[in-house]
Parts: structure tokens; C-alpha cells; sequence
């Protein structure tokens, strides 16, 4: 009975110490457990079409919605790329759309991730010039643009902006973990 004890309590550290190094490690087949990757062709296609890191995307999208094209916050914000209704009507009045309905629209995940790609590309463009402008990007897409708008003003040149929330510095640590993540578990599907 002892021996079987032992046995047991070192084989149990054993397999503890083994998924340790794989978590260390992580390995591509570990991360996929962890950042799965849905709409890779949409995702893929979008981040092209708007010049940008397809593992940021996928990461913004895993941070938003895990994926989840029907998602819904409590801020109103919808679908995979968690767009607000007001934003993705400017999205679609500013490239062609003409009719957009903030009802429906927002859950086809080839509309919301296209908004999304748009907008963040359009935010990232925003702020070059004003220090990291993916890192400015993904905090004014958590925070919005009117608050990242006032960081950016309120900062000296040649310094760098300062993320005041820490729910956007989290968001912004989050989604840039995953981009890591999604460019080393996913090269071939996302064309990287």
C-alpha cells in the first residue's frame, strides 16, 4: 500500500513537471488549446486587405468575442470584432455601404470582421506618429478614440502616451499576448 502511495505522489509530480514544460515551452499544439481560431480565411483575407498582422486580428477578435459571432456586450457592442452599431454605420457610410442595418449586419462575421479590420486600421493610421501606434490602436478601441485623443495631447513629445485605465493597459497586454500566440500557432492559416 506504501509503495503504491509513492508510486503514486511521483508519478504525480512527474506529470505535473511535464505539463509545467509544456506550458513553458508552449508549443503550436499547446497554444491552439489555449487561442483557438475560427473565420481563419475571413480573418486571413481582412488583415490583408487592410495591411495588418493577421495574428493581431485573430487576437483582437479571441479578446473581444472568443470568436463568438453572435456576442453581445452589455456596452452594445456586437458580433466577432464586438463593433458598436454608431461605429460600423460610420464604417459603412465611409466605404460605400448604403444599406446597413446595425440590426442584423453586425453578426455576419465577413461584415464585422471587414468593419474591424477597417477600423483598426484606420486607428492604427491615426496615431502614427505618437509612439506605438498598434499599442494607441488597441487602447482606443478599448477606451475609445476621444480618451486616447486626450493621452496623446496631454503627452510631452518624445515621451510616451500613458494608458491612465488599467482595464485598457490589460486589454492591450491581453491582445498583444494573443498576437504572439496566433502568429506561432496558426502561420499557415493566417498566412504569416
Amino acid at each position: 500500500m506504501r509503495r503504491l502511495a509513492i508510486a503514486l505522489v511521483l508519478a504525480l509530480v512527474a506529470g505535473a513537471a511535464a505539463l509545467a514544460a509544456v506550458h513553458e515551452t508552449q508549443p503550436a499544439w499547446w497554444l491552439r488549446l489555449w487561442y483557438p481560431l475560427d473565420h481563419e480565411t475571413i480573418v486571413a483575407g481582412y488583415a490583408d486587405k487592410y495591411q495588418l498582422d493577421p495574428a493581431l486580428v485573430a487576437a483582437v477578435i479571441y479578446e473581444e468575442s472568443r470568436f463568438d459571432a453572435d456576442a453581445r456586450s452589455q456596452a452594445g457592442a456586437v458580433g466577432l470584432m464586438q463593433l458598436l452599431p454608431d461605429t460600423a454605420e460610420g464604417i459603412a457610410t465611409r466605404t460605400g455601404g448604403t444599406a446597413f442595418d446595425a440590426r442584423t449586419d453586425l453578426l455576419d462575421p465577413d461584415l464585422n470582421v471587414r468593419y474591424g479590420c477597417w477600423y483598426l486600421n484606420h486607428l492604427i493610421a491615426k496615431y502614427q506618429g505618437h509612439g506605438d501606434p498598434v499599442l494607441l490602436a488597441l487602447a482606443a478601441y478599448n477606451a475609445g478614440q476621444a480618451n486616447v485623443d486626450d493621452w496623446v495631447a496631454a503627452t510631452p513629445p518624445g515621451q510616451s502616451v500613458r494608458i491612465p485605465f488599467a482595464e485598457t493597459r490589460d486589454y492591450v497586454d491581453s491582445v498583444l499576448e494573443a498576437r504572439d500566440a496566433y502568429a506561432e500557432a496558426y502561420p499557415d492559416e493566417l498566412g504569416i
